[in-house]
């Protein structure tokens, strides 16, 4: 059975997409800790962060990093907190969440309930900052 994301990614669920290349799909949490919480995940469904191939695995941290960088332009914060937990889904993903201390990245505390208009509104304009870059 397919992953939650790989059904995201097949459009067969709906999602609030920042990216997306051939390999990769970047898109916002739903749960967030954070307005402009992102997740990356590659598009090849593999479980376990460090069973990625090589060359999928060399290829999602530059793709990681511009979607941050649009974030860092769309979101105040002091900095975009990348990290892997990868036990909620079987899926190989990396989480960016816009921080202003260590603290901001406590997933045991609550996540915000951001209404779908504002999401879909974050996402534009995350979007918008990406193209930009390009």
């Amino acid at each position: 059975m397919a992953s939650i994301f790989s059904r995201i990614i097949a459009g067969e669920i709906p999602s609030y997409r920042i990216a997306e290349d051939e390999r990769y799909y970047a898109f916002l949490d739903i749960n967030p800790l954070a307005p402009g919480h992102t997740l990356v995940v590659p598009k090849k469904e593999v479980d376990y962060l460090f069973d990625v191939d090589d060359e999928t695995l060399s290829g999602l941290l530059p793709f990681a990093k511009k979607v941050g960088r649009a974030i860092e332009k769309t979101v105040p914060c002091e900095r975009i907190g990348l990290t892997v937990i990868g036990l909620e889904v079987p899926h190989a993903h990396v989480h960016l969440i816009p921080i202003n201390g260590i603290h901001d990245m406590d997933f045991s505390k609550a996540k915000l309930d951001m209404a779908p208009e504002r999401m879909e509104a974050l996402a534009a304009k995350i979007r918008s900052a990406l193209a930009g870059e390009s």
